[in-house]
């Protein structure tokens, strides 16, 4: 093994290391409730503890590891398969298959949000436990992977966010661990804020910790059947709508108002054009409710806002069916899966950001058409856009649409619907959890997809977690050959 191979090996066992002593704390809750699920949680632990292990030792170096962007995209796309593949071990114990436990393994690390669980109100509270804390791990792992390596990667416009204020040329905080080590520190205090308002509002303690954790990182997983919608509580609700929106921020903005830039965030041109497109959708969505539905307007105003936040974030928690609201709300709702929320926050999707870039370039296009001489400078946050920028955002929206298409066409293959197939595609791309219609619906689940359909959607959020581009440039025979 060469030495750059030898640094990805080291890193991704150093990752099975912690992941192992992580899996002993569900051990713990499963002990405590005399539960004997226990031992599946030690079990994976030993597995992936001396896989990690022996990684470790043979990929250690005398020197030091130097990773160049080739590396980074292998080191990358390897975790991302290596994680979910071991942390699927202690969900076989539910005596679940493989295929299952690693779909559902991916599910929470990519906070996709879908499940192939059922009955979730019977199962062990380690399961559900290990379910909900994946969820946060891969909400960590992604903030760091969009605000440090992503943009060094210049993987679909994100080198637009390099951790560098706009006001001076010098970093937010003088190295990447500092970086990390901010963002855990504002990730895990707002976790805590929010599952303690979970308390104040009724939860039980076990559950406030569960859905704090899937909801800051906009995940989605529950410990009850009926998502949120088991708690009937309306100050939960608003509790998650503004937690769920946190999640959705960039947390590189967060860091700087820590560090004294209070208009941090609303400096960003992506939280103010969030911000407005909520503001719009959940009052025109309510006041159809009202109209139509004849809800009071208070609940029209908060029913709308939790699961317009819920899937524009990309978390996929349900208070209700909306697809029960009418052809209106399922239209709506299936158009803002593909939006996302801001770059350097835990939601999938395309991205706001995305989304306003293409709208400049479509201005800008617009008006060279008829003077094609005119010069348009594109600028973003009072800054010109570099060019490469717009260039890699339209590549991007390609990509990914593409991406769609295949994977509904796959589905389609193997004999799913054409509602199913286009909508879990879509969802498990998006990151986003539940699709429309009976089976893979806010009231459904992924359990009765074929085996095949299971694996492809894996593969699928998977893709959509690492903006698409970093898994198919490994992918390309080119890249090996350079």
């Amino acid at each position: 093994m060469t030495l750059r191979y030898r640094a990805v090996g080291f890193v991704i066992g150093l990752l099975l290391a912690m992941l192992a002593l992580l899996m002993l704390l569900p051990a713990v809750v499963d002990l405590a409730d005399g539960n004997s699920d226990w031992l599946s949680f030690v079990l994976g632990a030993a597995v992936t503890g001396i896989a990690g292990g022996y990684l470790i030792i043979s990929c250690q170096s005398s020197g030091p590891f130097e990773l160049e962007v080739r590396d980074a995209f292998v080191l990358t796309a390897a975790t991302w398969v290596a994680i979910p593949a071991f942390a699927a071990l202690p969900l076989i114990g539910l005596g679940i298959s493989y295929t299952d436990a690693f779909f559902e393994s991916m599910s929470g690390l990519t906070t996709t949000g879908s499940t192939v669980l059922t009955g979730l109100d019977g199962l062990p509270r380690g399961i559900l436990f290990w379910r909900a804390l994946l969820q946060w791990i891969g909400g960590i792992g992604i903030i760091v992977m969009a605000i440090v390596i992503l943009p060094f990667l210049r993987v679909g416009g994100m080198q637009l966010f390099r951790t560098e204020s706009s006001e001076r040329s010098e970093k937010i905080v003088p190295n990447a661990f500092s970086m990390v080590a901010w963002i855990l520190s504002v990730y895990g205090l707002l976790t805590l804020a929010c599952g303690t308002l979970f308390l104040v509002f009724g939860m039980s303690a076990f559950d406030a910790l569960c859905h704090a954790f899937s909801t800051l990182s906009t995940g989605g997983y529950s410990t009850h059947d009926a998502s949120f919608g088991y708690f009937r509580e309306p100050g939960a609700e608003w509790v998650a709508v503004a937690f769920m929106l946190a999640g959705g921020l960039p947390f590189a903005a967060y860091i700087r108002m820590v560090r004294g830039e209070r208009a941090a965030l609303w400096r960003e041109p992506q939280v103010r054009g969030l911000l407005a497109s909520l503001f719009v959708i959940i009052l025109i969505g309510a006041a159809v409710l009202v109209v139509d539905r004849a809800y009071a307007p208070l609940d029209a105003l908060r029913e709308m806002a939790f699961n317009t936040v819920s899937i524009v974030t990309t978390t996929g928690f349900a208070s209700t069916d909306y697809t029960l609201w009418g052809p209106f709300f399922v239209a709506l709702f299936f158009v803002l899966t593909f939006s996302g929320a801001c770059a350097g926050s835990t939601s999938g999707g395309i991205k706001v950001y995305r989304l306003q870039v293409l709208w400049l370039s479509l201005g800008a296009y617009l008006a060279r058409t008829p003077s094609p001489h005119r010069v348009v400078v594109l600028r973003y946050g009072g800054r010109r856009l570099p060019d490469d920028v717009p260039f890699a955002v339209l590549g991007f929206l390609a990509a990914f649409l593409g991406s769609v298409a295949l994977v509904t066409v796959l589905l389609g293959a193997m004999g799913l619907d054409f509602v199913t197939a286009l909508t879990a595609a879509s969802t498990a791309i998006t990151n986003v959890g539940p699709g429309l219609g009976p089976v893979i619906g806010p009231a459904g689940n992924f359990a009765g997809l074929p085996d095949a359909a299971k694996w492809l959607l894996a593969f699928a959020m998977m893709l959509g977690r690492l903006e698409v581009f970093t898994v198919l440039i490994v992918l390309d025979p080119r890249f090996w050959r350079g």
